[in-house]
């Protein structure tokens, strides 16, 4: 017996979620690229490093977080994101996606968009959890480093791929949560 379901095919995929995807080495932007080309809303945190070579110096924008990138797609497009030049797999459990919260990439963004300066960081599982009460990076959440001057390392992270950024922040403008 066939069963049909009474709701359009639209509202079961309907909501979207930010998921990591992780790309072949060096394809990030090959990726991002086809991703938008696509139609699909990409996030590629990049940094700008001085790169030498034997005859001049450049300013490059590499990936933050190498190998990874950030899609926001509802579960129905999956397959046309899997199926893209450059990209490996959507980081997940047991081959299901699974979704980063929404205040991670926001709080990445926020870093990216108000062009402090930040770093790759390793990952920390434990630390002291604060937010920043004021400043162009009012309301992000992180974790935070002590340092032996007025100035602190803050650090914020994707659990899901377990990679941080760090960012030197004044102390009197963040309180513990």
């Amino acid at each position: 017996m066939l069963v049909k379901s009474t709701l359009p095919v639209g509202e079961l995929y309907e909501s979207e979620s930010w998921y990591a995807v992780h790309t072949k080495s060096r394809h990030e932007k090959v990726a991002e690229a086809a991703l938008k080309s696509r139609g699909v809303k990409t996030f590629l945190p990049l940094r700008e490093i001085l790169s030498q070579w034997k005859d001049r110096k450049k300013l490059i924008n590499i990936p933050l977080f190498p190998c990874y990138l950030f899609i926001r797609i509802g579960l129905g497009d999956i397959y046309d994101v899997i199926y893209t030049k450059g990209v490996l797999r959507i980081v997940g459990c047991n081959g299901t996606p699974v979704p980063i919260p929404t205040e991670q990439i926001e709080a990445i963004m926020k870093v990216v968009q108000n062009k402090l300066k930040y770093d790759p960081y390793p990952y920390l599982g434990e630390g002291r959890d604060v937010i920043i009460k004021r400043g162009p990076l009012q309301g992000v959440v992180g974790k935070i480093i002590d340092k032996k001057s007025s100035k602190h390392k803050l650090i914020i992270s994707i659990e899901l791929i377990k990679r941080s950024v760090s960012i030197e922040i004044d102390i009197l403008d963040i309180e513990t949560l």
